[in-house]
């Protein structure tokens, strides 16, 4: 909890905690500096331009895909997609891996728990 600073405040009296993560997720210390530092240092269009400032952006955005790589064990960089929510990662895998290997026959499963944004992708395939 020390790392993510929001964490510290207290609503109806009581420690702060937060579950919504799929919508959006809390930032620990280190990712609100590097945001800040980047923000301040070398704002710019990753791999658009060749200015000095988008080619140090596009670096630091190809160390963390490199970073990620390596925490989760993937073969390379290539394997890493960012993307801005779990709504358009869920449309990515369904509409880019679904369409092209799930057929009529197969079933996806998915619960009445289940938001409504990761249930829609799969009933219209």
């Amino acid at each position: 909890r020390d790392d993510f600073p929001i964490l510290s405040r207290e609503i109806n009296s009581r420690p702060l905690i937060y579950f919504d993560n799929a919508a959006t997720s809390q930032k620990p210390k280190q990712v609100i500096e590097a945001i800040r530092h980047f923000y301040e240092g070398c704002n710019a269009n990753v791999e658009r331009a060749v200015h000095t400032l988008s080619q140090e952006a596009s670096e630091l955005h190809e160390d963390a895909h490199d970073e990620v790589a390596k925490f989760i064990n993937a073969d390379g960089r290539e394997e890493i997609v960012f993307v801005r929510g779990t709504t358009e990662a869920i449309n990515l895998v369904a509409y880019a891996w679904g369409l092209n290997n799930l057929e009529r026959k197969d079933e996806v499963l998915v619960t009445l728990m289940d938001h409504h944004s990761n249930m829609l992708p799969w009933e219209i395939l």
